[in-house]
């Protein structure tokens, strides 16, 4: 039942007014993020995420179904209704303005691609591989379960150890219930300026999806600030690495083939283990362990040092010849870390490493946008794939089967 209370004109409708103005301020900052270095910066940049990456769930389920009811309840009879319901017609020409963007970003991803793979990448690919890719979009879920990401053909074994420092050292692995052998290993590490977060929060669409296509993915927790200080979180991801090629085989994984990959702090973690194999200083206690990765993923990261510490402490750094191929994945509305940062790395990335260097710079994305089953996502989600396959194709490691490994399960990708 609408609540209303007396305005200019008659009555308005105060449940319809909350939810349109929620969607309509969340829109706005999606539209024109607040830098962080402000005092709305933070708060603003959480209410416009959601419309930023879910247009189309905001539309549907917070203007068009709202405003229907308002109507077929008769609440909109008066000039304070009617402000409303004009209020929720410019929210949607907004949120069609994002969506737009958000529609165009798979041909912009596929661009950059060709710029860091050369322009005939897709033709060198292993032709198993490449007809396991996915090509369209999951339209299901991006629209009616953006943020549901469970899937039914995917086991999640949680709260694996692999240190000594209790919840902070723990992991869960995500592998296909038919569990293929040989199967790549994906890595990752959530967000949260090394002072928060948890595991099974971030990229769980990008795990999720791997892990359905044969893949082994981990997603661990790490130790926090201030208890835990650089390279204390570095260390435990070489820590998790090292798990992973002593305990991945029984999981069906091959972890010869290790990628790595993470969101904002766990991005900036992620780059530092690949760009820093097997160096012993940041080893302490397991020196021999192997902690090389095939390549990395650098999702919406952070490039700059530790807090308070020097440039030693940045992967910028840490760039040599013999880098991995990374692939970096950044929004040009950001308004945590400034999209030159990202620009930045990549090009120098690019002026010292032998291998291939990819930056996708997404159009109208801001921070932390791998959370949900969104239109932006879902592209990059298939960038990473269609990337792993590059890298694997030249590896020559690709293996038979509609799956990555030697079962081959029925159903469409998605």
């Amino acid at each position: 039942m609408t609540f209303n209370f007396l305005s200019f004109g008659g009555f308005m409708p105060v449940g319809y007014l909350i939810t349109v103005a929620f969607v309509a301020l969340g829109t706005l900052f999606a539209l024109r993020p607040v830098p962080s270095s402000r005092p709305l910066g933070r708060p603003s940049y959480y209410v416009g995420l959601a419309a930023n990456e879910l247009p189309f769930a905001a539309f549907f389920w917070m203007l068009l179904l709202p405003t229907a009811l308002a109507f077929a309840e008769g609440d909109i009879h008066s000039a304070g209704g009617w402000a409303v319901v004009a209020l929720a017609a410019v929210t949607a020409i907004g949120l069609a303005v994002i969506a737009y963007r958000a529609l165009g970003e798979r041909d912009r991803i596929e661009r950059a691609m060709a710029d860091g793979l050369g322009a005939g990448w897709r033709t060198t690919l292993d032709a198993d591989l490449a007809e396991g890719l996915r090509h369209r979009r999951p339209w299901a879920r991006i629209v009616l379960r953006p943020i549901f990401r469970r899937r039914r053909d995917v086991r999640r074994v949680a709260n694996l150890a692999y240190g000594d420092a209790g919840r902070r050292n723990l992991l869960d692995v995500y592998h296909h219930r038919s569990r293929p052998e040989g199967a790549p290993v994906m890595i990752h590490l959530h967000g949260g300026g090394y002072s928060g977060g948890r595991k099974n929060s971030q990229s769980l669409p990008l795990l999720y999806h791997l892990a359905s296509r044969g893949w082994v993915c981990i997603s661990a927790n790490y130790r926090l600030r201030p208890q835990a200080q650089h390279p204390d979180h570095l260390i435990d991801l070489k820590k998790v690495i090292a798990w992973v090629r002593e305990h991945a085989h029984e999981y069906g994984a091959d972890p010869a083939t290790l990628f790595v990959a993470g969101s904002s702090a766990g991005g900036h973690m992620a780059a530092l283990a690949a760009l820093t194999p097997n160096d012993p200083a940041f080893q302490p206690g397991f020196e021999d362990a192997d902690t090389s990765v095939t390549a990395a993923i650098y999702l919406n990261g952070w490039f700059g040092g530790y807090w308070d510490q020097g440039p030693e402490s940045s992967p910028l750094a840490h760039i040599t010849a013999d880098a991995p191929p990374f692939l970096v994945a950044h929004g040009d509305l950001d308004p945590l870390v400034p999209v030159a940062d990202a620009r930045h790395f990549a090009d120098q990335l690019r002026r010292t490493s032998t291998n291939a260097v990819v930056y996708a710079e997404l159009r109208g994305a801001n921070h932390a946008f791998d959370l949900y089953h969104s239109v932006r996502f879902e592209a990059v989600v298939d960038a990473i794939e269609a990337f792993t396959a590059w890298v694997r194709s030249r590896q020559g490691r690709a293996e038979p089967g509609g799956l990555i490994g030697r079962t081959k399960t029925s159903g469409s990708p998605s």
